[in-house]
């Protein structure tokens, strides 16, 4: 299904290029708030026909818009309504919890003409995972369907005594309706006159029901929030169209994909199925979110710190100081049918939770934060140190408790994604690469925040701590056979050789010597590694290798970026711009230049050959051409020092990039990097920050 999808805040509508929620749809169109399908059937008739559609666009995401026109309509002989003679467009938009969407039928007949409108809803108020088929489960029943005076109200008294209904409105004060969803609109205009109907639909959970607006004052205000949006974050210029084109799609990709569960804004994991709060995923786009709002940051980590793990709980893979996966707010969940309340069961979360803090604290010198969240901190290292070192032997490692939680607990969770290069699935529990590099990162880096406020012995702890893993890991993990190391250890500690691109995230931890950082790039851009269009998640000639698969071969522009973003700080340049201008090409491939959540893994032949059910806007994706602008600039701040690294190097193809409004500590930084005769020229153009810029 080729879909169209806008977002704002908690509510997100799916529906079909036309604009319809196609009834019983296997893919599952429909209105959604808090995990519950609202709407679960829209569409548009002209005279009971269907219109044919000639444009739909959703180039942005809070806002999307078809135009159609009517079929030819014969009764019994007589024309009813010439072909092509009436022009609909449909325009929708959500604010403040309301979905609005206009109707415009405009007369290109050269008569006076009379026809019909009709719009047939209904809603299921489906929980998601029921939805998506992925669970049964006792449910509530539904309701009366409810006719006020310009309302229909569908409802439904849920199994977790929530009562939610769905109400519609309209501005016709002549529409008829019934109690079957059915509205009817006629209409009668003059050549070229034109009328626009009006809809809302409103979830309303146990009564309480978001306030209307009028729909043009509505999108005035949902556009002035994307222009504040605009003003408060980091604008780059550059001469390459479709790096542009990248960097601003991410940037609106990330607002629309942002939302506030009560402490502050973060980004959700993606549309249309992951629009709630992930572990992982919103931690990795907030990171690659640091240089251009680190706003963003702060959301994100209040929002994990206000869920952190409080006791040992099986059914949800729940531990003390451990931060969660995912949370959902159905029926389901909210029975305790689902673990998802939250659901913990991710081995990287915690530490890539430090990781941010000590990011953020890097780009922003914000240590109010650190010192709010320190509690935080402190249960997050004592987790890592206990649960997360199941055995004592320094390596974090996952192993699946919950009967109905995810079985593999690192970003490749996929049944399949743990291949030993035999072919035999490894068994938990299992340590993995990246998840080390998380944590000696997180360490080394929360030490050095511990060492700036004075807390020197809580420091040295960590920098002895950290040492140790790096030692350990070497002899753990290296392949000499292979001249890289290996994906994971297994439940025997023996590796997961196959080569993947895990061990790529490391880089940007400085947990590896010169010589193997090197070895590793090299390896990630090698043939085996790099389609032409990106980094593979799985190597060719691996056991496991297919370049179809979800884990085991495709690209993740997520994946490439953390990788790049390592490259860059480990100082393998070339290597970094080789893999971004393979993920710049890959942009004409997709709808608006817009990285999906993944692509497949075959090597460049015109064109990136899409994954079927990849999510798109997907925030790591939208985040990556912006971790693009940090790696090509070699922009590493040092707020505890007051220092700027600053080591830039432009893929082929891009010859000039200017970076304004760059906030850093309490000032800001204006940077135009040219490329000229195989070198390049970094000009500083403004730095209010106080830092100390260090070239190389």
């Amino acid at each position: 299904m080729n879909y169209r999808v806008i977002k704002e805040n908690d509510l997100f509508l799916l529906t079909d290029e036309s604009g319809n929620i196609p009834a019983d749809h296997p893919y599952g169109p429909g209105l959604y708030t808090k995990d519950t399908r609202f709407l679960s059937r829209l569409d548009l008739k002209i005279n009971g026909e269907e219109p044919i559609l000639l444009s739909s666009e959703a180039d942005e995401v809070f806002v999307a818009s078809m135009i159609m026109t009517n079929p030819h309509i014969e009764k019994d002989g007589q024309i009813e309504l010439w072909r092509e003679s009436v022009e609909l467009t449909r325009k929708r938009f959500i604010y403040n919890g309301v979905c609005y969407e206009t109707i415009t039928a405009r007369n290109f007949n050269p008569k006076r003409t009379a026809f019909n409108l009709s719009v047939h809803m209904d809603a299921d108020f489906a929980d998601m995972f029921i939805v998506r088929g992925f669970q049964n489960g006792e449910l509530g029943s539904r309701g009366k369907t409810e006719l006020y005076d310009g309302e229909i109200r569908f409802t439904y008294n849920g199994a977790d005594d929530v009562k939610r209904e769905t109400a519609v409105t309209w501005n016709d004060p002549e529409a008829e309706a019934d109690e079957n969803g059915n509205l009817f609109f006629a209409l009668e205009l003059e050549h070229e006159k034109e009328k626009t109907i009006v809809l809302t639909f409103t979830p309303i959970i146990d009564g309480d029901r978001p306030e209307g607006l009028d729909p043009e004052k509505a999108l005035r205000s949902l556009e002035a929030s994307y222009k504040e949006w605009a003003t408060e974050t980091t604008q780059v210029k550059t001469d390459h169209h479709t790096l542009q084109r990248l960097i601003d799609r991410g940037i609106g990709d990330m607002r629309v994909l942002l939302t506030d569960l009560g402490q502050g804004r973060f980004p959700v994991a993606g549309l249309p199925w992951f629009g709630v709060p992930f572990g992982r995923d919103s931690l990795i786009a907030a990171i690659q979110m640091l240089p251009f709002n680190s706003d963003v940051a702060k959301g994100t980590l209040r929002t994990m710190a206000s869920r952190q793990g409080e006791s040992k709980d099986s059914w949800r893979d729940e531990e003390p100081g451990k931060i969660m996966h995912e949370i959902r707010f159905g029926e389901l969940a909210n029975t305790g049918q689902i673990p998802f309340t939250p659901y913990y069961g991710t081995i990287d979360a915690t530490p890539l939770f430090l990781m941010l803090l000590s990011e953020y604290v890097k780009w922003t010198g914000d240590m109010d934060l650190f010192a709010e969240l320190e509690s935080n901190v402190e249960r997050a290292l004592e987790w890592i140190d206990s649960y997360g070192d199941r055995d004592g032997d320094l390596f974090v490692e996952y192993h699946q408790e919950s009967s109905k939680g995810i079985a593999n607990q690192g970003w490749k969770d996929s049944g399949d994604s743990i291949v030993h290069r035999n072919g035999d699935y490894a068994k938990t529990p299992i340590a993995l690469a990246e998840v080390q590099g998380y944590v000696y990162q997180a360490k080394v880096s929360i030490a050095a925040i511990y060492k700036n406020l004075g807390e020197t012995e809580k420091s040295k702890t960590l920098q002895s701590e950290a040492a140790r893993l790096k030692v350990a890991f070497e002899e753990a993990f290296w392949m000499d056979d292979a001249g890289y190391y290996a994906l994971a250890l297994d439940e025997k500690k023996d590796q997961v050789g196959t080569i993947t691109s895990n061990p790529g995230h490391v880089l940007l931890s400085g947990m590896f010597n010169e010589d193997r950082a090197k070895a590793v790039s090299d390896m990630l851009i090698s043939d085996k590694m790099f389609s032409g269009y990106g980094i593979r998640t799985m190597g060719i000639g691996e056991a496991g290798y297919n370049p179809m698969s979800y884990h085991n071969g495709t690209v993740w522009p997520h994946d490439n970026s953390m990788v790049i973003l390592g490259m860059s700080r480990s100082g393998h340049k070339y290597q970094a711009a080789k893999a971004m201008k393979g993920l710049i090409d890959s942009a004409h491939s997709f709808e608006y230049d817009r990285l999906p959540e993944l692509f497949c893994g075959y090597e460049s032949k015109g064109k990136a050959v899409k994954y079927p059910v990849a999510c798109s806007p997907q925030a790591w994706a939208a985040g990556t051409p912006l971790l693009f602008v940090q790696s090509m600039l070699g922009l590493f701040p040092d707020s505890l020092n007051k220092t700027i690294a600053l080591d830039p190097e432009l893929p082929e193809g891009v010859n000039e990039i200017e970076v304004s409004q760059l906030r850093v500590g309490n000032g800001y930084l204006k940077l135009l990097v040219t490329r000229s005769e195989g070198s390049f020229t970094t000009d500083v153009v403004e730095n209010t920050t106080g830092f100390t810029i260090e070239s190389k």
